[in-house]
């Protein structure tokens, strides 16, 4: 980085931006193209869980390179100036590299919906078995993450 005062070096503050932050956005190479999209997210352990339909894009492009990037942020706030120069954001923001994989067995797939929705609520929760049949989780275990912050 650059500007080493505006790195996030320690873990837990890493994990309090995770734990602020409202929506993760996932990059994906499709081909030659990039491909992003946000979504609703939890995290556990160093590892991020997502849902999503049986088909789509997105699956489409993780079976064929399931690479991924992250991005999340909080605390984000246009900062004015007298001058343009002035200008500026404060913002606290994670990014994240890993390899999204499929959770398909019955229980890890509840633990991880519950671990999507705890980011969200207060549980327990209870989920139908028809529409659970119909849900894609995938995980993204975290190879690298890092930090960035500015006015915080």
């Amino acid at each position: 980085m650059r500007r080493k005062e505006k790195e996030i070096v320690d873990r837990a503050e890493l994990e309090a931006v995770i734990a602020a932050a409202q929506i993760c956005r996932m990059a994906m190479c499709d081909g030659d193209h990039p491909y992003v999209v946000p979504l609703s997210f939890g995290y556990a352990g160093g590892t991020f869980y997502f849902h999503g339909a049986a088909a789509g894009r997105k699956l489409d492009v993780l079976e064929k390179n399931p690479r991924v990037c992250l991005e999340l942020e909080a605390g984000v706030s246009l900062k004015t100036g007298a001058k343009a120069c002035d200008w500026g954001m404060n913002f606290r923001s994670v990014i994240a590299f890993g390899r999204a994989e499929r959770v398909d067995a019955a229980e890890p797939k509840r633990r991880a919906l519950d671990i999507i929705m705890a980011h969200y609520a207060q549980g327990p929760f209870e989920y139908v078995e028809a529409a659970l049949a119909k849900t894609v989780v995938f995980q993204v275990k975290t190879t690298l993450m890092t930090g960035k912050k500015a006015g915080q």
